[in-house]
């Protein structure tokens, strides 16, 4: 550096003298310079954050790479789901494990070196079963990138898309809602391309330093590469929590001081803002419930630990469809619902629906119907209808395209534990009775929760060198530096000095980062076909449609099978958390969410069935009635319908509405 030359990095001013040596401990993306395309108008630049509101599509390069090391030199090539880029070639690979078909896609999993000789892996799927090539970085031809039909964040584009060398080009998807305003946004109403450029910045650290210092790539410096002459080691070794969870097992506990705190954090960590040191106990994968607000507009989002001591109470659900209410019903409960839309079905022995008629769910089963004056046979929803006192068995058609809203018979609390274990998520809940361990329950200001499913993420248990706080602090989403002092020989936190698990609110990013990782067996249940759509005339069986993808789209994660949980009394930690072995080379995976137990909830033999419910704890409950709002939504809905039919369905929706109002 020359001699004397001050610098102003992101309002901070740091002196540089004449031969100082800094270190380069990493290189980063602060922001995305984005050129917009348009035919038919000037291009425009405009700058936008890593944290930008949004989901974008890749557009595939149109360039051909000429062989494998161009590849593997342009694109990020890991072991984890994001960083396995695919890739096609107009003619066949002729390879020592077999043929690559020409136009066949095939993803790059890893970089091997084996005896001096470098490869990547290829894997390609045929028929649902996964074929493994290994090419050389040699092997030339014709490579073109393959289209990309996941959405992504823009930090997901920059930590596993960006191309080096070359210009990655993507399209607006979807917008996401955010509370907080954004200094740079794309125009509304924007359709075309947009070309991202990445601007940098260094991470380095002095000699005697004990900051991480941010040099923007911008800076006009003169710098000397000394790599070779200076010795590495001397240097303050900054590791970020990452950093620390990929560390083996033998090194925790150790105690490090905080060279960066995190910026933002909830209240219960803000410890990490004012300490200047801290203990690391370990690092593990633990469990948490992934849940939203049920609300129509600007819905917040939770991470809640299955730790959490509050009570809920359970929530009407609300079914669009047959298959829906197929897919909740349970072995162990009638699944009751009355209906919010009206449906008129075409097929002679199906039953159509009015709003207000209720129904006990059963079962789906096959059924001969009579549609165009000829016998088919059709799958139906096999129900009871509640009219006054008396149940009648109807059949309704899984074509069904109406609405339905659960009647809650159940006034009991549930533990969260409770709530995963004897029910199948999503679940819909309120809190009845908030945490009183915690000073703020993010969770008791929500009118109702959807619980929608069971995800594990790499947590680090730290504390306070005294022990008197000790709190799970996610990986992922807190972004501070620590330096690795000495290890930690003192006691580890008792049974009595409980380990303390906070609820997180996450924005809407972070949530479809999280939900990108379901898995693919918990796909939503495939939606039926139109009412107006005919059935032809050599159709011998309605036949659900094939499920389409979710939005966000399918799944990435490899990790669907769930870990084995080791005993939190090995740790010395209080039982009351779950914790799962650490898999040090896997990024946030969902957890299948175990089959619901038996219920205390039985249905009573003796009719009529819907009146009482036994639980074994000597509790008996009355049906409990739906909302009032949603009652008076259902009344509005009726009043409001258009009644085309003949005298007699008018009598009918007479009659269903009186029966709507004892509801």
């Amino acid at each position: 550096f020359l001699p004397g030359s001050v610098y102003e990095l992101f309002g901070r001013e740091w002196s540089f003298s004449y031969g100082e040596l800094l270190k380069i401990i990493g290189i980063s993306v602060t922001r995305l310079i984005v050129e917009l395309q348009s035919e038919g108008s000037k291009s425009m630049t405009i700058d936008l954050s890593l944290d930008y509101p949004g989901l974008f599509r890749i557009v595939a390069d149109k360039r051909p790479y000429t062989c494998i090391q161009e590849i593997v030199d342009s694109v990020h090539i890991s072991s984890e789901c994001l960083g396995q880029p695919e890739f096609r070639c107009p003619e066949e690979l002729q390879l020592a494990e077999g043929t690559i078909q020409a136009e066949e896609s095939f993803k790059l999993t890893a970089l091997r070196t084996e005896h001096g000789d470098s490869h990547v892996d290829c894997e390609v799927t045929r028929k649902d079963s996964k074929h493994i090539f290994t090419v050389k970085l040699s092997h030339t031809g014709e490579f073109y990138e393959c289209a990309d039909d996941q959405f992504y964040t823009l930090k997901e584009l920059v930590e596993w898309k960006m191309l080096k060398g070359r210009k990655r080009t993507v399209s607006w998807a979807k917008s996401l809602p955010s509370k907080e305003k954004c200094v740079s946004k794309l125009p509304e109403d924007y359709s075309g391309e947009l070309v991202l450029t990445p601007v940098y910045e260094l991470q380095t650290v002095s000699k005697f330093g004990n900051n991480v210092v941010f040099i923007p790539s911008t800076l006009d410096v003169e710098v000397l590469d000394v790599t070779e002459e200076c010795d590495g080691a001397c240097f303050m070794q900054p590791l970020s929590l990452r950093d620390v969870f990929a560390k083996p097992c033998e090194v925790f506990p150790f105690m490090a001081e905080i060279i960066e705190p995190p910026s933002q954090v909830q209240e219960e960590l803000s410890f990490l803002m004012s300490s200047k040191q801290v203990i690391v106990h370990g690092a593990y994968q633990a469990k948490r419930i992934l849940a939203s607000e049920i609300r129509s507009e600007a819905q917040r989002r939770f991470l809640i630990p299955v730790s959490y001591n509050g009570r809920f109470k359970r929530r009407p659900r609300t079914f669009p469809t047959a298959y829906d209410l197929e897919v909740a019903k349970s072995d162990m409960e009638l699944l009751h619902v009355v209906a919010t839309r009206a449906f008129e079905t075409d097929y002679e022995g199906l039953s159509s629906v009015l709003v207000g008629d209720q129904y006990l769910v059963h079962k789906r089963e096959t059924s001969e119907v009579i549609y165009g004056g000829r016998r088919k046979t059709v799958e139906a929803l096999a129900c009871e209808k509640m009219v006054g006192k008396k149940y009648e068995a109807v059949l309704i058609p899984m074509c069904l395209e109406g609405g339905f809203v659960e009647v809650v018979h159940d006034k009991k609390q549930y533990m969260l534990s409770e709530v995963c274990h004897r029910f199948s998520l999503p679940f819909n809940v309120k809190v009845s009775m908030r945490d009183l361990s915690v000073k703020e329950d993010l969770l008791a200001g929500a009118t109702g929760l959807q619980l929608e499913e069971e995800i594990t993420d790499p947590y680090l248990l730290v504390s306070t060198p005294d022990l008197a706080l000790c709190w799970e602090v996610p990986v992922n989403r807190t972004n501070m530096a620590l330096q690795l002092l000495q290890q930690w020989s003192s006691p580890e936190p008792t049974q009595s000095q409980a380990v303390c698990s906070a609820v997180e609110e996450i924005g809407e990013d972070c949530y479809f980062t999280l939900r990108r990782y379901v898995n693919a067996s918990m796909l939503p249940p495939p939606r039926p076909p139109k009412r107006h759509q005919q059935p032809s005339e050599d159709t011998l069986k309605l036949q659900p449609p094939r499920p389409k993808k979710p939005d966000p789209p399918s799944p990435k994660s490899p990790h669907t099978a769930k870990p084995a949980m080791p005993s939190p009394s090995s740790f010395g930690w209080a039982e009351q958390n779950t914790f799962i072995p650490r898999n040090e080379t896997s990024n946030t995976s969902l957890v299948a969410v175990p089959d619901p137990g038996p219920q205390k909830a039985i249905v009573e033999e003796n009719r009529p069935q819907h009146k009482t419910i036994k639980q074994d704890d000597g509790d008996t409950h009355d049906y409990e009635d739906i909302d009032e709002d949603e009652l008076d939504r259902i009344r509005r809905t009726f009043n409001d319908q258009s009644i085309h039919s003949t005298d007699k369905r008018k009598s009918r929706n007479t009659y269903a509405m009186q029966t709507a109002k004892q509801v």
